[in-house]
């Protein structure tokens, strides 16, 4: 029996359109990687955990609400949160609230890491994401990420405040 239909493919512009959003997709983690780990043996995924963390109350969260925050399995959560406390910048406790709860709080050390990390990382994602788009392109990319995340799931994902400031010593 012949098929009558003809093959499903991506071409022209759609598939142009495609690759090169599939392109940022794979270089960019690594790029972003790259020199946290080189000056902090940090990945990009712990430093979202502990920017979440800086920014939280009392630097302080749920472990389920984190996951949230780094759009990831608990499980993975988990194996990260570990490396960053065997290293003394984050501490598990019990939630006081939810016996059955874990608390995630950033250390003094860990804020420590976040404000020395911070500028690099700035300075990496203003290099590579900001500084190459015109202002209108940088509101045209914040609308188009927006867009495919709510074509890929319902809930929102995590969003800066309005008024977000980057983390700070403690007193």
């Amino acid at each position: 029996m012949t098929d009558t239909h003809p093959p499903v493919v991506l071409a022209g512009e759609d598939l142009e359109t495609w690759a090169g959003l599939a392109t940022v997709l794979e270089w960019l983690p690594p790029a972003l990687d790259a020199p946290l780990v080189h000056d902090f043996d940090l990945t990009h995924f712990e430093y979202g955990i502990l920017f979440a963390l800086a920014g939280a109350p009392d630097r302080t969260l749920r472990m389920s609400d984190l996951a949230g925050f780094a759009n990831s399995s608990l499980s993975r959560l988990s194996r990260a949160v570990s490396r960053l406390q065997s290293r003394g910048w984050v501490q598990r406790s019990q939630d006081p609230k939810d016996g059955r709860s874990t608390r995630a709080t950033l250390t003094d050390a860990g804020l420590e890491v976040i404000n020395e990390a911070t500028p690099g990382h700035v300075d990496t994602v203003r290099r590579l994401v900001l500084d190459p788009l015109t202002t209108a392109q940088r509101r045209q990319l914040r609308d188009i990420t927006l867009r495919i995340q709510q074509a890929i799931r319902t809930q929102e994902g995590w969003r800066p405040p309005r008024s977000i400031r980057p983390p700070a010593a403690s007193d």
